[in-house]
This record gives structure tokens, C-alpha cells and sequence, in this order.
């Protein structure tokens, strides 16, 4: 038999057939300034833009980013691949609002300044210690460093926008929790 879902109060033991090829495609993050936003992202996390859909009449552009192997199926006519980006697991979409960029005062709530709410993405790395060594080579600011705090092996960083982005080596978590 091969695992469903953990149980705890609250939690549907089989889901319901109408949820039958639901997919979580992805999460949103509003940014000040896409060119600042797309640099960090693409350079220094790897991800590349499937897609960028901009809406002139309501003034915001969308940016949808992916990690991607080498080789992919990911159509090369600009419609198919809206469709096909639409069908993906674990996108990060990027909002900008145009004009905030010119904006000096501008600045997004990161969620986890009071009032809290929105916490965090993360990323999952290979090698926890290389990852860190990558951020100190470029600059990125810490949360949380993987030997600080009472959570160990776990780091924490932020993104141009103040958001913050976990950053864990699977191999290193079996034990977390428990």
C-alpha cells in the first residue's frame, strides 16, 4: 500500500474524486521592481521565465518562474507555452505592479512583519553548505543562518522584496520534528 496523507484532526482521509487531477501550479510574489526581482531569482536561485503575460489595461505584468532541466518538453510557441506553464507543479509567479519601481518609498509587506501572515517559499538544495557558500558570494542578506538558532540546519534568506526564502538539504531533515 503506498501513503496517502498523514491524519490529524481535520484532514479528509480520502479526497474527494472531483479533486481527481488537481495540480498546485504555483505562488505569487508582488515585486517593486521585476529587473531587480528577475536578476536575483534567475542568477543567484537558478529559476528561468516560462512565460511573461503583461495586462496594459490594468497596469501589472506577470513573470512565471521554474527551475528546468536541460532537456524539457516546454513548448516553444508563446501560447502553448501558457497553457503548458499553467499545467506545471512548484512555478513561482512574479506581480509587478507598474510604476512601483519608480517609487522610492514603495515597499511590499513581507509577511512576517506584524501584522504577520504570509510566511515564506522555499527551496530545496543538493548541498545545504555549497547554497550558503553561493549566497555569501552573493551578498544575500540572512534571516537565519543554518548553524543559528534553535533549528538547525535550516537557513533563511531574503529576496529583494524583504520576502523570505527557506532553504533546506532534504538529506539533512529526516530527523526534524521528531
Amino acid at each position: 500500500m503506498s501513503f496517502t496523507t498523514e491524519q490529524h484532526p481535520g484532514v479528509c482521509a480520502e479526497p474527494p474524486a472531483q479533486t481527481q487531477g488537481f495540480v498546485f501550479n504555483h505562488s505569487m510574489l508582488r515585486v517593486k521592481d521585476p529587473a531587480v526581482s528577475l536578476d536575483f531569482y534567475s542568477r543567484v536561485m537558478g529559476l528561468r521565465v516560462l512565460r511573461k503575460l503583461d495586462f496594459p489595461e490594468m497596469q501589472f505584468s506577470l513573470y512565471f518562474l521554474a527551475h528546468l532541466p536541460a532537456v524539457n518538453d516546454a513548448p516553444l510557441d508563446a501560447g502553448e507555452r501558457t497553457a503548458w506553464t499553467f499545467s506545471q507543479r512548484g512555478i513561482l509567479e512574479l506581480t509587478h505592479n507598474w510604476g512601483t519601481e519608480a517609487d522610492p518609498l514603495f515597499k511590499y509587506h513581507d509577511g512576517n512583519a506584524q501584522p504577520q501572515g504570509f510566511g515564506h517559499i522555499c527551496f530545496s538544495v543538493p548541498d545545504l553548505d555549497a547554497a550558503v557558500a553561493w549566497f555569501d558570494q552573493h551578498q544575500v542578506t540572512y534571516v537565519k543562518r543554518p548553524d543559528q538558532g534553535k533549528m538547525k540546519d535550516v537557513a533563511f534568506i531574503k529576496d529583494p522584496d524583504g520576502y523570505w526564502i527557506e532553504i533546506v538539504e532534504p538529506a539533512r531533515l529526516k530527523a526534524l520534528g521528531i
